[in-house]
């Protein structure tokens, strides 16, 4: 297998000389890289491309045929024209002052909402109506949109008002249907719930929903704590695209004073079919949040949301260990805690006008001071059924309202009280489609909770 060495090696000696008579630098430079690198360096490979001075160029010139844009340019110029601005309808509006708002210069327009039967009677003075308009940049209307859901029936009503071609204006109203989406918020208490939730752009009646399902454990007048924090996942519904409707809170994690408090709606051997008799909110461990009492006495609302415990004004001592108060404007509901019957409706002492009930043969509450009693003595009353309404007579030289949970006559903390009444556990036979509804919430929950931490940073 040696007998042509000499051979092969004389031509690999021709063929390095032809190399480096061609490429002097790069071969000198590739020797010079194998000294240098010793016999364990690594080598880059050389390139033995020609020089590029040795490379022949030649120039070509041709003509390109170029798109005409006009057509596209005028489009565009034409679509620029049409402007859209979307507003919420008030109570107080006009015509004049409604098209303003949107941006609208067309007393045609003006003139024409004016006289129409339709805008009368579903857009003009009548609040809370998404409307959109369509307009060119000199003012003119081309088309308004009205969209509203009057009932809770999984429709809306859309009137449409559109500039026909000889400049007159047409009005139609019709009906669609609802499409239901899911939104997810989160929030931090700093002053008051309603300014977390306004934040966070959660709808008051959202946020009222989230304060009654926790209702059983968090007094939401007296315990709330700045730091505190939420997490929510709720449905909207929406018509062409546009909230219209607020739906049901699907799922919440509320952490009260370092304490969490979670909630989940769900249907127990059931479909959504039969949610509205079968469906309720559980915590996660499977318990109902239906509790026996609720932790407050009054509904928690923008009107109550910043009133705190306050000081016995005439006996100047804290009443704490015998009632709460809770300061609130006269004529805010009032309303039960429990089921149970009226045992006393009338004026009693310095608590003026007063509602007893009693729940059970060792517990009862008591509502004082109110300015108006809507029960009587001996009439059974359920869970959230309205008493009267707050007030300041007897005793008081504010509107509030004094209430009592008394255990065989002996006052109790009402929040304690509530913590602990019964809860109707979850089915045995749901617990499987409960464990795994309960996985998927945690990580909808902990999604919603990095929307909070997001808008921080």
């Amino acid at each position: 297998m040696y007998a042509n060495f000499p051979e092969s090696l004389e031509l690999f000696a021709r063929r390095a000389a032809a190399l480096v008579q061609t490429h002097p630098r790069r071969v000198t430079a590739l020797v010079a890289a194998m000294l240098l690198g010793g016999t364990g360096a690594t080598f880059a490979v050389a390139s033995f491309a020609p020089e590029a001075a040795d490379i022949r160029t030649q120039t070509v010139v041709e003509a390109l045929q170029t798109t005409d844009l006009s057509a596209q340019v005028e489009a565009l110029a034409q679509a620029s024209q049409s402007l859209f601005r979307s507003e919420v309808s008030r109570n107080s509006d006009s015509a004049a002052s409604l098209l303003r708002r949107l941006g609208v210069q067309d007393d045609a327009a003006v003139q024409f909402l004016r006289n129409d039967r339709l805008a009368q009677q579903h857009l003009l003075g009548r609040g809370g109506r998404n409307v959109t308009a369509q307009s060119k940049q000199s003012g003119q209307l081309e088309t308004l949109t009205a969209r509203w859901s009057p009932a809770d029936d999984g429709t809306f009503r859309r009137l449409q008002i559109t500039r026909q071609a000889d400049g007159s204006f047409r009005s139609s109203i019709e009906s669609a249907p609802l499409v239901a989406s899911t939104r997810m918020a989160s929030g931090s208490i700093q002053s008051s719930l309603f300014a977390a939730t306004d934040e966070a752009r959660v709808p008051d009646s959202v946020a009222t929903q989230m304060a009654d399902i926790f209702s059983g454990d968090i007094d939401f007048h007296r315990a709330l704590r700045k730091g505190d924090r939420f997490s929510l996942v709720y449905e909207t519904l929406e018509g062409d695209g546009e909230p219209l409707r607020s739906g049901r809170v699907l799922s919440a994690e509320f952490v009260n004073n370092g304490k969490t408090f979670s909630a989940l709606w769900f249907v127990p051997g059931g479909t959504e079919a039969t949610a509205a008799a079968k469906g309720g909110y559980f915590n996660f461990a499977g318990d109902s949040l239906r509790r026996a009492y609720l932790a407050s006495p009054m509904e928690f609302s923008r009107v109550t949301s910043g009133f705190k415990m306050r000081f016995h004004p005439i006996l100047q001592t804290w009443r704490a260990h015998l009632g709460v108060d809770y300061g609130a404007p006269i004529g805010t509901p009032v309303r039960s805690v429990g089921n149970g019957v009226v045992e006393f409706a009338g004026v009693q002492n310095g608590f003026g006008n007063i509602v007893i009930v009693k729940h059970n043969a060792s517990h009862s509450t008591a509502y004082a001071h109110l300015s108006r009693i809507a029960v009587r003595k001996g009439q059974t009353v359920s869970q959230g059924q309205n008493l009267g309404a707050v007030g300041q007579t007897g005793w008081a030289t504010g509107p509030h309202l004094h209430f009592e949970f008394r255990v065989n006559g002996q006052q109790r903390d009402p929040l304690v009280m509530a913590r602990q009444s019964e809860s109707i556990p979850l089915p045995a036979g749901s617990r499987p489609a409960f464990n795994a509804a309960v996985a998927q919430v945690r990580a909808q929950l902990a999604s919603a909770a990095q929307l909070q931490t997001a808008s921080a940073q």
